[in-house]
Order: C-alpha cells, then sequence, then structure tokens
C-alpha cells in the first residue's frame, strides 16, 4: 500500500461539503506533473514507473498521488486536458467563421493537424496502455466533431469546399496525415505539405 504524503496545499479544501478552488501552488503542481507525465510518457511509454514523473515534475510522490491517485487517472486527465484545449481553439475558429467562412476552416484544419501530430507519440502510448478514447471522451468528440460540422457548413454556404465532404470524413482525413507526416522519414515540412494537400482536395472545383 502506497503511504501518500506530501504538501498540504495540494489537498482540496473543503468548507461544508463544497470543494474550493483549488489554490495556485497546488495548481503549479498538477501542470508540472501533467507536462512532465506527457513528456516521459510520449518518449519512454506508459510503463515508465510513476516515481519518474515525479521526480521530473519535481514533486514528491505525495503530491502526485494527491492529485492522481492512479496512474489510470493521470492518462486520463492528459487526455482531457488537451481535448479541453482543442475544443477552446475551435470555439473561437467558430466565431471567426461567421466573417470569414473560408480562412476559418482552412486555419482551423491545419491548427486540429498541428496539435494532433505534436502529440501522436503520446496518444499512441496511451493507446497501447488500454486506454479507450471513445469512451472515456465521447462527449469531448462529440462536441469537437459538432464544431467542425459548423465550420464546414459555413465554408460549403460560401463555396468554400465541396458540399459532399462530411465533418466525419475532415476527421478522417487529418488524423491520417498526421500519421504519414510524423512517420519515419518524414522531413520537417511534411505536415505543411499534407495538410495543404487536404485543404486543396476539399476545395470546391
Amino acid at each position: 500500500m502506497v503511504q501518500v504524503t506530501g504538501d498540504p496545499s495540494d489537498a482540496p479544501s473543503l468548507e461544508g461539503d463544497v470543494p474550493r478552488k483549488m489554490r495556485a501552488d497546488a495548481q503549479r503542481n498538477r501542470e508540472k506533473i501533467l507536462n512532465a507525465a506527457e513528456e516521459i510518457f510520449a518518449a519512454e511509454g506508459v510503463g515508465v514507473p510513476i516515481d519518474a514523473v515525479a521526480e521530473r515534475a519535481g514533486v514528491g510522490i505525495g503530491t502526485l498521488y494527491r492529485h492522481f491517485p492512479t496512474k489510470e487517472a493521470l492518462f486520463e486527465e492528459i487526455v482531457a486536458t488537451r481535448m479541453d484545449a482543442l475544443l477552446v481553439s475551435a470555439d473561437q475558429y467558430v466565431a471567426a467563421s461567421l466573417t470569414d467562412p473560408s480562412g476559418a476552416f482552412s486555419e482551423f484544419i491545419a491548427e486540429l493537424a498541428r496539435q494532433a501530430a505534436a502529440k501522436q507519440d503520446l496518444f499512441e502510448a496511451l493507446e497501447r496502455s488500454g486506454l479507450d478514447f471513445k469512451a472515456k471522451f465521447s462527449d469531448r468528440v462529440d462536441q469537437l466533431i459538432a464544431d467542425i460540422e459548423i465550420l464546414r457548413e459555413r465554408a460549403v454556404a460560401v463555396g468554400a469546399i465541396r458540399a459532399e465532404v462530411q465533418a466525419h470524413d475532415i476527421m478522417a482525413l487529418v488524423m491520417g496525415t498526421c500519421r504519414a507526416a510524423v512517420a519515419p522519414g518524414s522531413d520537417d515540412q511534411a505536415l505543411s505539405r499534407c495538410v495543404g494537400i487536404v485543404i486543396a482536395g476539399l476545395q470546391s472545383v
């Protein structure tokens, strides 16, 4: 059994049954743990001992366990954090599409590809751990598809892209492009070139 010790500031503060907002130092520790876990899991796989994550983050093992009682909880929070950031970005492009449907669509596709490619090794490692992305994050995936659909509809309305293309098609094309662009032997410009080809293929003729 793990004996959990650490900075008391990392423990949630309670007033009655209502959790208080996480203290700034506890929030910093949480972010350091997530960043360290992303780096080490992507580079060395998810089999790395949890102690190594704490060491890289510069926190005690007890502090890590206060935030993430299990390794699986850490895996899930990494993905949730990245998906939430992507959804914030998607919302911004959806807002921009009201005045520039074509530009917002193309720029978001490029942004989606950049973010996915940057975390490709990490997500592949998490998949090998048995993490079921579709089951755990179905609400976030659905929201992302909904945002892509809005961007798609507005781009179609101004004749920027083909009407027959669907949001799920776009998602599949981007994810496939990312895997190809970061494959061994690819150069630094491969992702940009591949995304450009995808966008050109989606455009109306």
